[in-house]
């Protein structure tokens, strides 16, 4: 949770976004309520929060309406920033949500490319991946739904897994292990991926733990846990 809520650390008055579960949008609101106060959230509909409810409650306090067209161009003036799931993600962060298999003949239909190819393309983009598998982390994707770092993505913040954090530091814009999380070793991280990653010799960092603040925070913003049910035991 909290390495998803640091990958918005730095960025300002824009708008987080997280899509795709209840962790996303508690690490933008988490990221707001302590490190990065002037984020902008959203109900998930058309409302930009005063306040900071949680999951589930209505705002008590509104900073303005954000109705479809404002928050396209939000988008298209890279003003905010998204945090994705991916079916499948390959060494560049190419990734996958539309189909598995041929595309036409797939032999899973998922959702379609939806907004990612504009997401990618105009604003920072980061992924939560809840289970770390040689399924999700692929040479490369059946089908490119979110551009990658070799198609012109605007930026590719992280991607952060039930088992690490990763970015796209390496020389060539490829993945980079950052950190490990706390009981998971290199080793694991290296079986579960299908595609070789940098960083992987040396000395690599633990990711952080939450903080007691932190923690008070999410038990306000979480308080019957439903983060719990998207990371695999």
């Amino acid at each position: 949770m909290v390495a998803c809520a640091e990958a918005f650390r730095g960025d300002g008055e824009i708008l987080a976004a997280g899509i795709g579960g209840a962790i996303t949008v508690l690490a933008a609101r988490l990221a707001r309520l302590t490190f990065e106060p002037l984020l902008l959230t959203h109900d998930g509909v058309c409302l930009l929060t005063g306040d900071v409810p949680a999951l589930g409650e209505a705002p008590r306090e509104v900073e303005g309406w954000l109705p479809f067209r404002e928050h396209l161009w939000l988008v298209l003036n890279g003003r905010r920033h998204v945090m994705l799931g991916a079916s499948q993600i390959d060494r560049y962060g190419n990734t996958n949500i539309s189909c598995v298999g041929d595309w036409a003949r797939p032999t899973a239909q998922l959702l379609g490319v939806r907004g990612a190819p504009g997401n990618t393309r105009c604003d920072p983009t980061s992924y939560w991946i809840p289970r770390h598998s040689r399924r999700v982390f692929v040479p490369a994707v059946d089908m490119v739904s979110g551009l990658g770092t070799d198609r012109g993505a605007f930026e590719l913040r992280r991607v952060v897994t039930n088992l690490a954090v990763l970015d796209f530091g390496a020389p060539d814009g490829a993945m980079r292990l950052v950190s490990v999380h706390p009981g998971v070793s290199v080793a694991d991280v290296a079986a579960a991926t299908g595609f070789d990653l940098h960083g992987m010799s040396g000395n690599v960092a633990r990711t952080r733990e939450p903080t007691i603040e932190e923690l008070r925070v999410l038990d306000r913003l979480d308080p019957g846990r439903l983060r719990d049910r998207e990371v695999p035991a």
